[in-house]
C-alpha cells in the first residue's frame, strides 16, 4: 500500500469513528454502581462487565491519543484504564499543568468519543515504573522527616491540596455527570507497602467521597490475603491483580474473602512485563495470555489488561526498582498488544479474537500501522566538552557549599549535576577519591580528563593532579525508585561527603545542568576550548561531550513521519530532538537500543531539525570529530550487543 493511501485511510478511520460517536457535552447523565446481590456492576441499571486495557496518557504523544484509543475500541474493549501521575501536573508546589502530555481532560474526552469508559487511578502514589512512583520530586525538599504513603502530617498536607485540585478537575468527567469515568482507584497496591496505615487509606477514601459524591471507589492489590489485608479500605471495593501464570481461582478467592459479594475484578492482567537496563527484554507468551484471558472472561470476571498500549518514558521520567537499584529504560513498550510506536502486534489480534467471543466488535476496519521513515545515517559533529557548556547549562552560575549537597537541597530534581572542587596540593601519585553517596552514576574528571566512574557499588577512583586544577564529578540521576519502602530514600546527586586521600573534601561549586538548554541557538554560541574530548588513560572513557547534527526530512507529502534513533555504537547519554528530550540511551547495556521519535517532534522544513547528544562515556569517532547515528524505521528493543 502506498504512503499516500495509508495516510488517507488512517485519517478516514479516525474521522468516521469520531463522527459516529462525537462527544456531546449535553448527553444524559448515567448511573454506575455495584450490584452486590448479583455479583456484577450495573450501568444505567443493567448488568455490565468491562473488558479494559491500560494506556498511560503521559507516555504517549497527545497527537496519537485518539489513534491508540481507536485501536483499543476496535479490539472489542469497552474501557480504558489510566494513571494520573501527580508529578506531571503539579510541577512546583501550587503550580499546575493541564496541557500537552498533561491534558487529562482532552484524554478523557477522546476516550468518550471513542466509546470507551474510563477507570481512573488517582494515586497519589501510582508506581507504574514511573519516576518516583508519580510523586513530585519537590516533596523531597519540603520535609526531610516526611514519610510517604502514610498519615504523616507533612505528607498529608500536600496530598490534601493535590487531591482537592485533582478531584475538582475530574468531577465533570464522572459518568454520573455525563462523562466517561465509571470508577476511581485510590492509592495502588498499598498492601505491598510496609506502613499498613489504615488512617491514611481512610483519609483518601473520605476525601474522594466528599468531593466526588456517589462514585465507585476501588483499590488494587496483589494476589494474596496478606496483600489485601493492608490494601483494602472499608468503603472501597477491593480488586486484585495477577498475570497469566497465576491461578485465577486462587486470586479471586482472596478477593472474595474481603468482598463476599460483588463482581470479580482483575485490575492488572499482565500482557507483558517491564524492562530494566542490563536485563533481557521482557516478552509475554501470547498463547498463554490469550488462553488465561478466555478462561477468566468465561467466568464473568471484569478484566483490565496491563499494558494494552506501550509507551515511552520521555526525558527523565523513567522510574527504578530496588533492591538492588534497577533503573527502567526509556522505552515502556511492555511487549503490549499495541507497541510503544502504536503498531498492532500478533498479540493484539489474538486478544481481539478472544474478546470477540464476549463483546461485539465495532463494524469498522482496523486502521493500518502509522508510517515510519528510515532517514538513514546522519553525521554527528563534536560541539564541546561539558565544561565549555557550563555557562549555558547553568546560566545563573554555580552554587557554593562547604560540603556536597543532594539535588533536592538546591531544588533541582532531574538529569545531571556537576560537583567541582579545586586541588589544594599536588597529587603526583594515584590517590583514592572515595564516596559512598553517588546517586546514581558519576564520571570523575581532573582538568576535564576522565579518570573513572563511580556508582552505588563502585565507590573509589584513583586520581592524580596538580595544585589548583579542577576536579569535576558529573553525576547522573538515573531515575527515582517507585516501589517499596525505598521510595523514602530517593535523594539524588552526591548525598555523602567525598574524601581524597582519606581527607574530607570541602569548598564545592555545584552546577545544576539544564540540558534542555542545548539547542540550535546555544550550540552555535558555545566557545570550545578543545577540538575533541579528552580520553582516560586506559581509553575506555572520554570527557562527557555534546554532539549535534541536522536531520534531513524529504520535502514530500506526509513527511515527517515517526522514526527511531539508533545509537548502537555510542556509549551512554541523553538525546534531544529539536527542543524535546526524547530520553536516555545505553545501547551497550540494553536491552533497549533505539529511541522512539514520534513525528510531532520533527519539523516539516528539513533545515529546522536538529539532534543533540550528551554523550557521557565514549563516541565512535576514531581520529576525528565527526561520526554518525542512524534514523531507522524499525525498533530494536532486545539488545545488548546484538548487531543487525
Amino acid at each position: 500500500m502506498t504512503t499516500l493511501v495509508m495516510n488517507i485511510n488512517i485519517q478516514m478511520f479516525l474521522l468516521l469513528f469520531a463522527c459516529n460517536i462525537a462527544f456531546d457535552s449535553t448527553q444524559a447523565k448515567g448511573t454506575y454502581e455495584i450490584d452486590y446481590q448479583n455479583n456484577t456492576f450495573l450501568k444505567d441499571g443493567q448488568p455490565f462487565r468491562y473488558i479494559s486495557g491500560s494506556m498511560h496518557y503521559s507516555r504517549v504523544h497527545p497527537y496519537y491519543w485518539e489513534d491508540r484509543l481507536l485501536k483499543m475500541r476496535l479490539a472489542g474493549l469497552n474501557a480504558v484504564q489510566t494513571y494520573v501521575p501527580w508529578n506531571v501536573h503539579e510541577i512546583k508546589p501550587g503550580l499546575f499543568n493541564w496541557e500537552g502530555f498533561s491534558d487529562l481532560g482532552k484524554f478523557l474526552t477522546l476516550a468518550q468519543r471513542q466509546d470507551l469508559l474510563v477507570l481512573l487511578r488517582l494515586g497519589p502514589y501510582i508506581c507504574g515504573e514511573w519516576e518516583f512512583g508519580g510523586f513530585p520530586a519537590w516533596l523531597l525538599s519540603e520535609d526531610p522527616n516526611m514519610v510517604l504513603r502514610t498519615s504523616n502530617t507533612s505528607y498529608l498536607k500536600w496530598v490534601d491540596k493535590w487531591y482537592t485540585t485533582l478531584l475538582d478537575y475530574v468531577k465533570p468527567y464522572l459518568y454520573n455527570n455525563g462523562g466517561p469515568v465509571i470508577m476511581v482507584q485510590i492509592e495502588n497496591e498499598y498492601g505491598s507497602y510496609f506502613a499498613c496505615d489504615s488512617i491514611y487509606m481512610s483519609y483518601l477514601l473520605k476525601k474522594v467521597k466528599s468531593l466526588l459524591g456517589d462514585v465507585v471507589v476501588y483499590t488494587t492489590d496483589g494476589c494474596g490475603l496478606h496483600y489485601l489485608y493492608c490494601g483494602k479500605s472499608e468503603g472501597a471495593y477491593a480488586t486484585v491483580d495477577f498475570g497469566p501464570t497465576d491461578k485465577p481461582e486462587e486470586c479471586f478467592a482472596a478477593e472474595k474473602f474481603f468482598e463476599l459479594q460483588g463482581p470479580m475484578v482483575n485490575s492488572e492482567y499482565y500482557t507483558g512485563w517491564l524492562d530494566h537496563w542490563g536485563q533481557p527484554h521482557s516478552k509475554g507468551n501470547t498463547t498463554l495470555i490469550s488462553k488465561s484471558l478466555d478462561a477468566m472472561l468465561a467466568t464473568g470476571a471484569n478484566i483490565n489488561m496491563y499494558m494494552f498500549v506501550g509507551g515511552t518514558n520521555f526525558g527523565f521520567m523513567n522510574g527504578a526498582n530496588s533492591p538492588p537499584y534497577q533503573p527502567v529504560p526509556t522505552s515502556y513498550d511492555y511487549d503490549a498488544p499495541i507497541s510503544e510506536a502504536g503498531d498492532l502486534t500478533p498479540k493484539y489480534f489474538a486478544i481481539r479474537d478472544i474478546v470477540s467471543k464476549y463483546n461485539e466488535l465495532p463494524r469498522l476496519p482496523i486502521p493500518p500501522n502509522t508510517n515510519k521513515s528510515r532517514y538513514g545515517k546522519v553525521n554527528m559533529e563534536f560541539t564541546c566538552i561539558i565544561q565549555d557548556a557550563l555557562p549555558y547549562l547553568t546560566p545563573d552560575g554555580p552554587l557554593k557549599f562547604t560540603y556536597p549537597v543532594p539535588m533536592e537541597q538546591i531544588m533541582f530534581y532531574f538529569g545531571f549535576i556537576l560537583y567541582r572542587f579545586v586541588l589544594t596540593t599536588n597529587y603526583s601519585a594515584p590517590t583514592a577519591l572515595h564516596c559512598v553517596g553517588i546517586r546514581d552514576m558519576a564520571i570523575v574528571m581532573v582538568n576535564a580528563v576522565p579518570f573513572g566512574k563511580l556508582d552505588r557499588d563502585t565507590t573509589t577512583v584513583n586520581i592524580t593532579g596538580a595544585l589548583g586544577v579542577y576536579v569535576d564529578i558529573l553525576v547522573e540521576n538515573q531515575g527515582r525508585i517507585g516501589f517499596g519502602s525505598s521510595i523514602n530514600l530517593n535523594a539524588k546527586g552526591i548525598i555523602a561527603n567525598v574524601t581524597l586521600g582519606g581527607k574530607t573534601v570541602t569548598d564545592w561549586l555545584i552546577y545544576p545542568l539544564n540540558i534542555e538548554n542545548i539547542n540550535f541557538s546555544t550550540a552555535g554560541k558555545i566557545k570550545t576550548s578543545v577540538s575533541k574530548p579528552f580520553k582516560s588513560a586506559d581509553g575506555t572513557l572520554m570527557t562527557p561531550s555534546i554532539y549535534v547534527c541536522s536531520i534531513f526530512i524529504p520535502h514530500t507529502p506526509y513527511q515527517p513521519q515517526d522514526t527511531f534513533l539508533d545509537p548502537q555504537h555510542w556509549g551512554k547519554g541523553q538525546a534531544i530532538v529539536n527542543d524535546f528530550n526524547i530520553g536516555r540511551y545505553w545501547p551497550g547495556r540494553g536491552p533497549q537500543v533505539t529511541l522512539y521519535i514520534p513525528k510531532p517532534f520533527l519539523n516539516k522544513e528539513p533545515e529546522l531539525n536538529f539532534l543533540y547528544l550528551l554523550e557521557l562515556e565514549h563516541a565512535p569517532c576514531p581520529g576525528d570529530s565527526t561520526c554518525y547515528v542512524t534514523l531507522t524505521d524499525v525498533p530494536y528493543l532486545d539488545g545488548p550487543n546484538k548487531l543487525r
